[in-house]
């Protein structure tokens, strides 16, 4: 595995260079050391197994992914979630300026045509990853996400900006009994959060962490109207630990969650990958590239599912993943906004705390 390490006070962090991912992420936290991301079991694993086909997102698996297509790719050759997620990038350039370093990686292959390029920037004090992927070039549509995954050891809450409501997909993830389970109810849709429908009737409480034991779920959150910052924080009961994921909803409208919580029997999970949850920001149909790209669910609300790629245009996608310690006295998050210099954590018993942040960033 070929790694590029970097780092800039509070922030570390390791690019495997063979898919993209970011493969350690180190927060530091007054005295503490914070690991936000997941990485999958088998990653370390010399002896480990795949079945046949499996694709290199799947054998790396490792905290936080850019996806082009996101899921199903079948609107030109290549693996699920598209070659950025699967295939060599190359260091560029290092750029050191006094309170920052960016550091810039391009992919080996393209995209739809595109060229595709990413930059990560550090900013002293600053408990953040800023993240920016550049397609430039290209033609037709193709949808985009974030891979973002954390780990929970032992459950935690989730809060999100505001959403217009929640949605599954037609099929389960899992519909074959002897290779793993769903619990949720496939087709389903609310617009609250707290009362998801479940297969056997019953209702399941988005905010809280796993729903249940051995289930792979998966469903769409799509964005509230009118709002310039879209975001999740999970907050890890286990770890002590809030991890922030900031977004543009005008760029990224819809937040996915994947919940890998042993559902799956069949190698490589092997029921063992347990206390997941995938925050998966994008602008994308849940049912692959293709259908990102015509008339779908969601466009016909509005929203748009895929990015236009011209020739001499660039696009840019930009997210930002945090994490700070939670302290025993913090209630539950209800809101994070975005200063001038800092990003605020609001808690529902009216306290705050106030983190080092460029608002610039997604702003710009």
């Amino acid at each position: 595995m070929a790694l590029h390490s970097f780092e800039l006070d509070p922030v570390s962090l390791s690019i495997d260079l063979s898919v993209g991912h970011i493969v350690d992420l180190k927060i530091k936290d007054g005295d503490r050391i914070l690991s936000p991301l997941h990485r999958a079991p088998w990653v370390d694993e010399p002896a480990a197994e795949f079945p046949d086909g499996t694709a290199p997102n799947v054998k790396r698996l490792s905290g936080d992914f850019f996806c082009a297509p996101f899921g199903r790719n079948d609107a030109e050759e290549g693996p699920s979630h598209g070659w950025p997620a699967n295939s060599a990038w190359d260091h560029i350039e290092t750029i050191r300026q006094d309170d920052r370093i960016t550091v810039i990686f391009r992919l080996q292959r393209h995209v739809m045509g595109a060229s595709v390029e990413k930059r990560i920037t550090l900013v002293t004090g600053h408990p953040f990853v800023y993240q920016e992927h550049r397609f430039t070039g290209g033609a037709g549509g193709v949808s985009a996400a974030h891979h973002v995954m954390v780990h929970m050891a032992d459950g935690g809450e989730i809060a999100f900006s505001p959403k217009q409501g929640a949605q599954t997909p037609p099929e389960a993830l899992e519909t074959d009994p002897e290779r793993g389970r769903s619990i949720l109810a496939y087709p389903a849709e609310t617009e609250d959060l707290q009362a998801f429908p479940l297969a056997d009737g019953g209702t399941a409480d988005l905010t809280v962490y796993p729903l249940a034991e051995g289930h792979e779920d998966f469903l769409t959150l799509i964005e509230a109207p009118g709002r310039a910052l879209g975001w999740t924080v999970a907050s890890r009961k286990a770890e002590q630990d809030r991890i922030i994921v900031l977004k543009r909803p005008d760029s990224l409208p819809v937040t996915m969650l994947w919940m890998s919580n042993g559902g799956r029997d069949y190698a490589p999970w092997s029921g063992r990958h347990t206390g997941v949850l995938g925050i998966e920001d994008a602008r994308a149909s849940p049912l692959g590239h293709a259908d990102s790209c015509r008339e779908n669910d969601l466009s016909r609300r509005g929203i748009p599912t895929a990015f236009a790629l011209s020739t001499g245009q660039t696009i840019t996608v930009r997210q930002v993943i945090g994490a700070c310690a939670s302290g025993s006295d913090e209630s539950c998050v209800g809101d994070v906004r975005a200063e001038e210099s800092a990003l605020m954590l609001l808690f529902k018993d009216g306290g705050s705390r106030s983190l080092g942040y460029d608002p610039d960033f997604l702003a710009g």
